[in-house]
């Protein structure tokens, strides 16, 4: 037998929310004035003492005008809460709509959200209730708060049990218990267990869970919870043929559950004792109870404890033999059965289509992922592509770089090779060869334009003694002190080199015969002065044996033997002198 029991949901459900008003910060919400001191105690209270919780907005509505904006969202949640709590859905998801609408207040949005999944359901809105539920379970993968998600856990199977999909709603219960923040939460999620057993005809009366959940709303002070449980309690005993046993249980606590003031609740009541009675042949009671049950259920036709009560009087009427008042009776029956049967089908069918819809909406998001992916692959493709050219340019660009490395350090060396291979390696100016090469170029171009040019021959006067009585390092120093006395005198279109030994010879182009006698002394002087180095004191003289184009034209190897000439007549003559080709031989 089916009850009307999961309307009850809603208190027990907002008691919960309640319970995690801290999770939502909404002490930061509130100040420490009187309006939000008395906020926070009707929020507190609304399900224990809901007289005492209608007294408090009395008071807050009086004070509405010099709230604050937050403030005022906060009481119209709890004017929207009491509207469901009353049986007036469709007045509280209403309610709540607006306030979600308006409100920026992200506590305020949170409460009234899961609110309305409750009201959304109890007003037959349960494709609505399923989608708002989709985006809670949507978000839940973000959710770091345990206790948060024990909100969205035992939302989830509170909604799932309402839409028949009890195996669904017992996943999500067990998730709910992996995460019990404290007692009241344990009551609640106990109910939520003991209500869908009952309702998937699996609560037998002595299951054990039955009284570990009265104990844990007890110690909890959850008479709302406590006495929903009490209720599924008297249906299994109802259902397992035992009626005395069922209205026993529900006439000792009927004062207390009576007290709760929730129309799906007491209405549900009312209709199992009318069963009870009927079954213990009492239809006095039985008839009592079934108008109580038709009145407390406050225009609620789909519900099961409507067609419950329709059927007793039925029964009742039928026993009595009041046949126009049995089938009057009977008609309301039907119609209130078959509105129960539509309600549960309308229910189950709101789940497969919402279940449908996500489904179609994963497959597109799917899809439009895997497009993504694709396009995301396109681009790295393209990328590595970008990547893979410009490796092999960097490439290229190293190689081309290692060769012109490679490439300028051969020709720096070849050129370095050259220049070992032109030049004198103790003095740095040309040797022999070079000499000659360079010599003949310059002559060759003299020819040429008829330029004069002039030969000097010199030769480093007594140089075996030097290096006899200081040694070669001595002779070396020597030869060194001569060649740079002269490079001083030099241009740079002067071609000097070392012929071997102390003999050395210097070309100076686009001169006669005056001025390279007039440099020659100069150089011969220089070379004398020149004697010190450091603690040495090496006498340095050289003879100079000077020869013109004018003399034996523009011919090399005949300019340098008359220049030799020249020199060895200088030597003759007493060393340390300048002579000249063609020369006088004193006699």
């Amino acid at each position: 037998m089916e009850t009307n029991a999961p309307s009850n949901r809603t208190r027990r459900f907002a008691r919960l929310l309640a319970a995690a008003f801290g999770l939502y910060a909404a002490v930061a919400v509130f100040a420490t004035t009187d309006v939000d001191s008395i906020l926070r105690q009707a929020d507190r209270i609304k399900y224990k003492d809901n007289v005492a919780f209608l007294t408090l907005l009395q008071t807050l509505d009086a004070q509405a005008d010099g709230m604050s904006r937050t403030q005022h969202d906060w009481l119209t949640y709890l004017h929207a809460w009491q509207k469901g709590f009353r049986g007036d859905y469709p007045d509280a998801v209403a309610a709540f709509r607006k306030l979600l609408a308006r409100t920026s207040d992200n506590n305020v949005r949170a409460r009234a959200r899961i609110s309305l999944i409750f009201d959304q359901v109890n007003a037959d809105h349960f494709e609505d209730a399923f989608v708002t539920l989709t985006d809670l379970l949507a978000s839940e993968p973000g959710i770091d708060d345990d206790q948060t998600r024990f909100l969205v856990y035992d939302t989830a199977a509170y909604v799932y049990s309402r839409g028949g999909e009890y195996d669904l709603a017992m996943g999500y219960i067990d998730n709910a218990l992996a995460r019990l923040p404290d007692d009241r939460s344990a009551c609640s999620v106990r109910e939520t267990q003991i209500w869908i057993m009952q309702q998937s005809g699996k609560l037998q009366p002595d299951d054990a869970r039955i009284r570990d959940g009265l104990e844990t709303c007890q110690r909890a002070d959850e008479p709302a919870n406590y006495n929903s449980i009490l209720v599924q309690w008297a249906s299994a005993y109802l259902a397992s043929g035992q009626p005395r046993d069922s209205l026993k249980l529900l006439q000792e606590h009927k004062a207390d559950v009576l007290a709760t003031h929730s129309a799906a609740l007491t209405s549900e009541v009312q209709s199992i004792m009318a069963l009870g009675w009927l079954r213990l042949g009492d239809l006095d009671q039985a008839r009592a109870s079934a108008q109580a049950a038709l009145t407390l259920a406050n225009r609620q036709e789909q519900a099961r404890s409507v067609a419950n009560a329709y059927n007793v009087l039925y029964l009742v009427a039928k026993e009595q033999g009041d046949d126009k008042a049995a089938l009057a009776w009977h008609e309301k029956y039907t119609a209130a059965d078959k509105a129960n049967l539509n309600d549960v089908s309308t229910r189950a069918l709101a789940y497969q289509k919402v279940h449908q819809h996500v489904l179609d909406n994963q497959r597109k998001l799917t899809a439009a992922n895997d497009a993504n992916r694709m396009l995301a692959l396109r681009q790295q493709v393209e990328s590595q592509k970008a990547r893979t050219r410009l490796l092999y340019i960097l490439l290229l660009l190293s190689g081309l770089l290692i060769v012109g490395g490679w490439a300028w350090r051969t020709k720096r060396s070849q050129l370095k090779f050259r220049e070992l291979a032109r030049c004198d390696g103790l003095t740095g100016i040309a040797n022999r060869q070079h000499f000659f090469d360079a010599a003949q170029s310059v002559l060759r171009d003299c020819a040429r334009d008829s330029r004069q040019a002039c030969v000097l021959a010199l030769d480093l006067d007594h140089f075996k003694s030097v290096n006899d009585m200081h040694g070669h390092a001595a002779g070396d120093i020597a030869l060194k002190r001569a060649v740079a006395a002269c490079k001083a005198r030099l241009r740079s279109t002067d071609v000097f080199g070392r012929l071997g030994g102390e003999e050395f010879a210097i070309l100076m182009p686009d001169v006669d015969a005056t001025v390279a006698r007039s440099r020659a002394e100069e150089m011969r002087r220089d070379i004398a002065a020149a004697r010190r180095d450091g603690d040495a004191d090496i006498l340095i003289t050289a003879s100079f044996g000077l020869a013109c184009t004018r003399d034996c034209g523009h011919n090399l190897p005949a300019l340098l033997a008359a220049a030799d000439d020249a020199l060895y007549a200088a030597k003759r003559a007493g060393r340390n002198r300048v002579e000249m080709y063609p020369h006088t031989v004193p006699a």
